[in-house]
Order: structure tokens, then C-alpha cells, then sequence
């Protein structure tokens, strides 16, 4: 598959990518991608959840009211589950959320990520651009050029751009990432995926 490359102005450079097959032209794998998200958002948890079980509550332990005689069920103390301000039955505890995943299933995951954006034309490829200082409304006139203003976007350099990231950090609707930070999350979770030459070529090579 081949795009055209444009430069920051939205121009055409008459230059053209070639997306390699192996990356962007593959059989999705639909049960590999909800893996990967599914990991990938459970590492995000924190796992700090917590509520009081019986023994835990503040209160008296003292039985409530005698065992037999009285014509209703039985209780206990007033930390009990059935009372009102009494613990919880099997209640949430501190717990790590996270579980392993195989690379090879990450790897489907993402080159099938990559591969619903490709059939989608959601891909757009820039040549390489820097700022010469941090600038959003710099970075908002790319975006504009491009023709993803008004779709949530994903930017993807080949290597840490200080100048560039800093200009997109305030913009809600964009996010600028590393090719060895993207994963299958990331690249499903925009509506448009702009690539950099030299990015392209690395992505090719996964």
C-alpha cells in the first residue's frame, strides 16, 4: 500500500511511502486486540479498592438480643452484614489487576490495530518536521493542513521531540507519542494515525 507524503503545510511532496504488507496488510486478529486492550487497560488500575468486613467496623461486639424466645431470627453483634452501618460480605480487597500476555499475541495485536487503519484511510504520513521553540498554535495549523483538526489524532515520531510535544500538550484532541511507546490501545483509541517518514520506516520493520 502506498500514501503520499505531505509536508507541514498540507502540501504534497510528490514523495510517496510504501506501508509494508506484513504490518499494515495482515488478517486482523480480533481476540488478540481485546487481549491487548484488555491488559493494557487493566495495568492502568490501581487496585486500591477497599471496604470493612465485620471484624473490621467499628462497634460493639455485644449480642444484640438473646438467642431464643424472642419470635424473630436470631442476631449478633451490630457489626453484622444485615445491620444498618454493619460490614460488608465479601467486599472488594487490594488487588493487582495486571496478567501476562504472550509478545507474539501484542504483536498481532497492534499490527491488526495497524491494519484496521490502513483500511479505514485513517493514515496520514508527514516528512519530518522539528520546532524551532514550543508553539501550539504552530502545531494547531499542522493539524489543519493535514486535514485531522477535527478528529481525535495520533502522532507518532520516530524519537523524542521536546519542542514538538510541548506544543501539543494542551490540546485535548491530539497526542504525540514515540514508535516504541505506540501499542494496539493507543492506535484504536484515535480516529486518525499521522506518521512520519522516518516512523513509517521503523513501523515497517516490526
Amino acid at each position: 500500500m502506498e500514501l503520499n507524503v505531505y509536508n507541514i503545510k498540507g502540501e504534497d511532496t510528490g514523495k510517496k511511502v510504501v506501508l509494508n504488507d506484513s504490518v499494515f496488510g495482515i488478517e486482523p486478529n480480533d481476540h488478540a486486540v481485546y487481549l491487548d486492550v484488555k491488559q493494557y487497560l487493566a495495568n492502568l488500575r490501581q487496585g486500591t479498592h477497599k471496604s470493612k468486613e465485620r471484624s473490621e467496623v467499628s462497634g460493639s461486639t455485644r449480642k444484640l438480643k438473646r438467642q431464643k424466645g424472642t419470635g424473630g431470627a436470631r442476631s449478633g453483634d451490630i457489626n453484622s452484614p444485615v445491620m444498618i452501618g454493619g460490614g460488608r460480605v465479601f467486599g472488594p480487597k487490594p488487588r493487582d489487576y495486571r496478567f501476562k500476555l504472550n509478545k507474539k499475541v501484542k504483536e498481532l495485536a497492534r499490527k491488526s490495530a495497524l491494519t484496521y487503519k490502513a483500511q479505514d484511510n485513517a493514515i496520514v504520513v508527514v516528512e519530518d518536521f522539528t520546532f524551532e521553540a514550543p508553539k501550539t498554535k504552530e502545531f494547531v495549523n499542522l493539524l489543519k493542513n493535514l486535514q485531522v483538526a477535527d478528529k481525535k489524532s495520533l502522532l507518532v515520531l520516530s524519537e523524542q521531540n521536546k519542542n514538538v510535544y510541548l506544543s501539543a500538550r494542551n490540546l485535548t484532541g491530539t497526542n504525540v507519542i514515540t514508535v516504541s511507546e505506540l501499542n494496539t490501545y493507543k492506535v484504536l483509541d484515535n480516529k486518525a494515525l499521522v506518521l512520519t517518514e522516518s516512523t513509517v520506516a521503523a513501523i515497517n520493520n516490526f
